[in-house]
């Protein structure tokens, strides 16, 4: 299974990964399946740290390309198919990022590991 790490659960994995849920923390320590991490959650991260939104152990140009290095993540950048692929995406959640994600699952066939329940009502592939 290919999965992509909501922005959440990519920071849990990092700083507290005793938040994860058991279902997603058993998909991403198989060997079997392949984790991501989008150019979608390096952007929210930026976004958030420099709102002073989310406080992190370095700058995001640091933190987050060594957190995907050392965690194994593979780096998936945002393609401009599933930035299009919006427009095919009702309104149900309010969070662009969030709705780029699901975006990006659905254009890339990952399964999305999330624990955001808005993203349910969309026809995405969840790990469950």
């Amino acid at each position: 299974m290919k999965i992509l790490l909501d922005t959440q659960i990519a920071l849990w994995a990092w700083m507290d990964p005793g938040r994860i849920p058991e279902i997603i923390r058993r998909a991403l320590e198989d060997p079997s399946n392949l984790v991501y991490f989008s150019q979608v959650s390096t952007l929210e991260i930026q976004i958030k740290f420099g709102l002073g939104k989310l406080t992190l152990p370095d700058h995001p140009s640091r933190f987050v390309s060594e957190a995907v290095q050392s965690s194994g993540f593979n780096y998936v950048p945002l393609s401009d198919e599933s930035i299009c692929f919006l427009d095919r995406l009702p309104n149900y959640h309010r969070d662009p990022f969030d709705r780029l994600m699901v975006a990006q699952s659905i254009v890339e066939n990952y399964h999305l590991a999330t624990v955001d329940k808005q993203v349910t009502r969309y026809p995405v592939l969840l790990v469950a």
